[in-house]
């Protein structure tokens, strides 16, 4: 099943394609994304080699999923003990028996300094 997601004026509208029309399948709080429209249906499975820093931007039935620069990566929801939240920063690696670890990501700033 195709998905996309649309995230504006506060919502956040899960939608599938249904022969070539797309249909709302939920309407909740976008939360802290960032609006725009979020093609879930172009997310590549992710490289278990590697650490996924990004949002988490939904979670459906078996995959999650996560906004890494601007590409998206699905996670099998099986790997995971505590599904992360919606909108939360978050940098996913696997250990060595196939489950995910989930930290806080690092989030770069600019500041001030005298």
């Amino acid at each position: 099943m195709k998905l996309r997601l649309l995230v504006m004026n506060g919502q956040r509208i899960v939608q599938a394609d249904q022969k070539g029309a797309w249909a709302n399948l939920k309407v909740d709080k976008a939360g802290a994304l960032t609006p725009g429209i979020y093609n879930l249906y172009m997310a590549k499975d992710a490289d278990k080699s590697k650490s996924h820093n990004g949002p988490i931007v939904h979670a459906g039935d078996n995959k999650i999923y996560q906004k890494v620069d601007k590409n998206f990566v699905m996670h099998s929801k099986s790997d995971f003990d505590i599904v992360p939240d919606i909108g939360s920063a978050k940098s996913i690696k696997y250990n060595a028996q196939g489950k995910a670890v989930v930290t806080q990501a690092i989030k770069l700033s600019k500041g001030r300094t005298r």
